[in-house]
């Protein structure tokens, strides 16, 4: 089941990424191929396919307030649609789906999730909605979906009361083995709640007597037994009862009260030595049943109509000792619930982080009352109550983890406050500096020098720091021999002068090879100097935007906090306040439940003693001897309908 959902979750959300691939052709069925375009999207499925719906669908609903999701919208609607569904929020779903599957929706899409809808607000126990989303299904679903979905909505029906429309809907049912054996089952029981037994019996028996190999359809077998042995109980036909109930297993769940009818059926037909085999069978299991605490009485009874009076007047006493035990254990459980949170202690061993729907519970906390809870955590309602009741709890873990979000927000303003507090005099200190300014100016300066270097070609200004000094040193030589500083005349003097405009055309000619290479480089790092200040001159103007900018931000931030902060304090009372409502709910209902226990032990005791002193009463008076004490017969089910445990299937 959970993986159907989640497959029609993925087929609603149209949300399967084709590998860089645009749109694909697809089954007329379903939807096509979505190439992921919003990031965020893309980040809505990773969770999704990690399993985490709620963070999925949290993430989904945010990323479209803040419109995230641009080209995904109608996809992001429908996705979330299914999010809520898995997580068993069927209003939300339910609204979404009738906004949103529209006749252009690919049928099968619409078809599943219309059903999917309908069976979850079955298991909630809507079944007015189930009645209406199930209906909304056009044409056929897959034959496994299409008789699930007969059956839920027979079910539907029945509960209602429409019998005759579940006859209608049932009756020729065509499909799989095990379907059939449903079909049969429920169109039985919606006719043995018509009062038509005879035509019941065709189908229960039908049931009663297939060939079953799984433990699922065996349990059926039983229960279509036991309905129909009931149902001729019912009708004061023991004889045909008998041979019905005697064929529910032994050792299946619902045998226990099979043996119970089955020995009243013998009962009926004055067959006391009869009726004592189950009965016998029966006293000898857990005590906790129902069926088993009438067997302490009958047993006692049908000794009592065999005369032995002596063995019943035994078990009489046996049955009011062990139902006196009985009582202090039930007033010992139900103290213990009254003094503890039954939830939480119930939930304290479920650490797998699952909520929503799909959940279940799996193990009871060891504890007295424990042994008490199992019929109580068996009720449908009791289940779907701690569903709820775990969502809440789920869902209160959340708020705190987000409330201390908030408090670590507060911190991050605080400390942003701090710092621009300590970076404030050092901006301003460099604003005032008008550095950009300065810096363009001798940026400037410097470009109509290398104009005036290359227009002049002035080679040596270009040259390195060896070559300037040998270029300085050539210039006071030749200023010396000008002067006639040079200290030589003559041939010296003229061997002097060869020899320096030797060392100048020499220097000369490397420098002017140099300078058209370096005059580019020059040019590059001019450019390469104008980038910098380019991106120089945005940084100051966004260091003056911030000096401005900063405390107002940081003044947004403290206010968006401090009423998210507000928001998340009053969810969490309301919240907490939901929980404590649903908890007080539950465990009034498993202390109601373990107070009809009480009290049908205590008329159970009533009972035996009342019967005890009747075979006291004859024992003292032979001669008179009234006749036999009586037991009352089980409680009596209201006229063509099942036992307690033989409800509809599927």
């Amino acid at each position: 089941m959970r993986g159907g959902l989640i497959a029609l979750v993925a087929a609603c959300g149209g949300a399967i990424a084709a590998a860089g691939g645009a749109h694909a052709a697809t089954a007329p069925d379903k939807l096509p191929l979505t190439r992921v375009q919003d990031l965020h999207y893309g980040d809505v499925l990773f969770h999704f396919y990690q399993d985490d719906n709620f963070e999925a669908l949290t993430r989904l609903l945010a990323y479209d307030r803040w419109g995230r999701l641009p080209h995904h919208h109608a996809e992001a609607e429908l996705l979330a649609g299914g999010l809520y569904l898995s997580l068993g929020m069927h209003n939300e779903a339910g609204e979404r789906f009738s906004r949103l599957l529209t006749p252009t929706t690919p049928p099968g899409v619409r078809n599943r999730a219309w059903f999917y809808l309908g069976k979850v607000w079955y298991a909630r126990g809507y079944d007015d909605k189930a009645e209406h989303a199930l209906r909304s299904v056009t044409g056929l679903l897959p034959p496994e979906l299409e008789a699930e979905k007969t059956h839920l909505l027979a079910n539907v029906l029945m509960h209602g009361g429409r019998y005759d429309e579940a006859v209608q809907l049932l009756d020729g049912f065509r499909g799989r083995a095990d379907w059939v054996a449903y079909a049969r089952f429920n169109l039985g029981v919606a006719l043995v709640r018509k009062g038509q037994l005879a035509d019941a019996d065709r189908y229960l028996t039908s049931v009663g007597e297939m060939a079953a190999d799984t433990p699922e359809l065996l349990a059926l077998k039983d229960k279509a037994n036991l309905a129909l042995g009931f149902a001729y109980l019912q009708a004061d036909q023991p004889a045909n009862a008998k041979v019905v109930l005697e064929r529910v297993r032994l050792d299946g769940p619902l045998s226990n009260k099979a043996l119970l009818g089955a020995g009243w059926a013998n009962a009926a037909l004055g067959d006391f030595r009869g009726a004592l085999a189950p009965w016998l069978e029966l006293r000898d299991r857990n005590l906790l049943d129902a069926a088993v605490q009438e067997a302490w009485l009958a047993v006692p009874y049908a000794y009592g109509k065999l005369g032995a009076n002596a063995q019943a007047a035994e078990y009489y006493e046996t049955a009011m000792r062990e139902f006196d035990k009985e009582d202090v254990s039930l007033g010992k459980a139900i103290d213990g619930l009254r003094s503890s949170r039954l939830l939480d202690d119930l939930l304290a061993n479920e650490g797998d982080g699952r909520q929503g729907w799909f959940w279940q519970l799996k193990k009871l906390p060891d504890a007295p009352q424990s042994r008490y809870l199992y019929a109580v955590l068996a009720g449908h309602d009791f289940q779907e109550g701690l569903k709820n009741y775990r969502d809440l709890e789920f869902m209160n873990q959340r708020l705190a983890t987000w409330s201390g979000s908030m408090a670590a927000f507060d911190d991050m303003v605080e400390a942003r406050q701090k710092a621009y507090a300590a970076r404030v005099p050092r901006a301003d200190a460099l604003l005032a500096t008008a550095a950009p300014e300065r810096i363009e100016r001798e940026r400037g300066e410097l470009e109509s020098r290398l104009d005036s270097i290359e227009r002049t070609h002035d080679a040596a200004a270009l040259g390195t720091t060896e070559e300037r000094e040998q270029w300085d040193r050539i210039q006071r030589l030749e200023q010396a021999i000008a002067n006639g500083e040079a200290g030589a005349d003559g041939a010296d003097l003229d061997a002097m002068k060869d020899r320096l405009r030797l060392v100048k055309g020499v220097l000369s000619w490397r420098l002017d090879e140099a300078m058209r290479a370096r005059v580019y480089q020059q040019r590059r790092e001019i450019r390469d100097l104008d980038a910098a200040l380019r991106e120089a001159q945005r940084r100051w103007v966004r260091v003056e935007k911030a000096r401005k900018s900063v405390p107002t931000n940081t003044g947004e931030f403290e206010v968006r906090i401090e009423a998210l902060s507000a928001r998340l304090a009053a969810l969490q009372a309301r919240l907490g306040a939901a929980r404590d409502r649903q908890n007080d709910y539950l465990e009034a209902a498993a202390v109601h439940e373990l107070e009809s226990q009480q009290a049908r032990l205590a008329a159970y005791r009533v009972q035996a003693r009342f019967a005890l002193a009747t075979i006291y009463d004859r024992a003292a008076n032979a001669p008179s001897a009234p006749a036999p004490a009586q037991v009352p017969t089980p409680a009596p089910v209201p006229p063509g309908a099942p036992p307690p445990g033989t409800e509809s299937s599927r």
